[in-house]
């Protein structure tokens, strides 16, 4: 009977605990945090669902994956504090940044300390691989990526008007801008678009998977390295979660060992970034005037 007795209590007890500690993880704030739309959405919430559980063990507080459509949408969920936090390219970083005093940019990944762009072509074009910048693609179709990628428009439009001394709109016979970076590819490879600029990860990451033949797109040239992709976080968290915690999310993305994680990326490791890092995109975007 006392045995019957105490069973009872127990789970009794056990009920009243659980509600109990949901309410109590349920009355912690929320981290949101988003990343810009640089491939197609399925990709992006499968990684980001990842991040978003790693986070949310590491930190014990709730965590969930914001998804946005475009580039600057990614800007303004920061801005308007929808989101804390984002996996921003270089351009978007210095954008938010700008438009949240405070703001830093806390992790990179390995590769993102010398980021390239390519300069694809369609194998019809006859166009081959150089040394040096195409100028043979003079005339051709051309396409970028989203308007304020970093990889997919602002770096390669640097160096295209560098190497050419010309605007992209007076060296090609016609711009677009796909929206992201599997789009480029796709455009490229059905000849929509004879040439076109993209982010080495994103087209390496394709050919790997067999959804591009290196042989129907052609890598024509790459870009000089320029610092790119980072975790930007909103300078006042650490009000919102208490102090240090920027310092906790910092350890926390860098920490971050789950191969399955990683390859999602693709990033080998993260490594710290400061906003120090990303002076020549800020440097170059005004040049560009692509920041208001």
């Amino acid at each position: 009977m006392i045995r019957s007795i105490l069973a009872a209590a127990l789970g009794a007890a056990a009920l009243v605990a659980a509600p109990l500690a949901a309410q109590a993880q349920s009355a912690k704030p929320t981290l949101s945090f988003t990343a810009i739309p640089d491939e197609d959405a399925t990709k992006l919430v499968e990684r980001f669902g990842k991040v978003a559980k790693y986070l949310e063990a590491k930190l014990g507080v709730p965590v969930t994956y914001v998804p946005v459509k475009s580039y600057p949408a990614s800007v303004t969920a920061f801005k308007n504090g929808q989101v804390q936090l984002a996996w921003f390219g270089g351009l978007t970083s210095v954008q938010a940044r700008l438009a949240v005093p405070g703001s830093q940019s806390i992790v990179q990944g390995a590769e993102d300390t010398a980021f390239v762009s390519y300069i694809i072509a369609n194998a019809a074009t006859g166009l081959e691989p150089a040394a040096t910048f195409p100028k043979a693609a003079k005339g051709k179709s051309f396409t970028f990526g989203a308007k304020t990628s970093t990889s997919g428009r602002l770096m390669p439009e640097f160096y295209i008007r560098k190497e050419t001394g010309e605007a992209p709109e007076k060296f090609f016979s016609r711009v677009g801008f796909s929206g992201d970076h599997t789009k480029t590819v796709e455009l490229v490879a059905s000849g929509a678009y004879e040439v076109g600029a993209v982010n080495y990860t994103s087209f390496d990451d394709m050919v790997a998977a067999g959804k591009v033949d290196p042989k129907v797109v052609k890598i024509l040239w790459k870009t000089p390295s320029f610092p790119d992709y980072n975790f930007t976080i909103r300078g006042d968290v650490d009000k919102t979660f208490g102090p240090g915690f920027i310092d906790k999310v910092k350890a926390a993305l860098l920490a971050i060992d789950d191969p399955e994680i990683l390859k999602a990326f693709p990033r080998s490791k993260f490594v710290p970034a400061t906003n120090a890092d990303y002076a020549p995109i800020e440097e170059t975007a005004k040049e560009l005037q692509l920041l208001d």
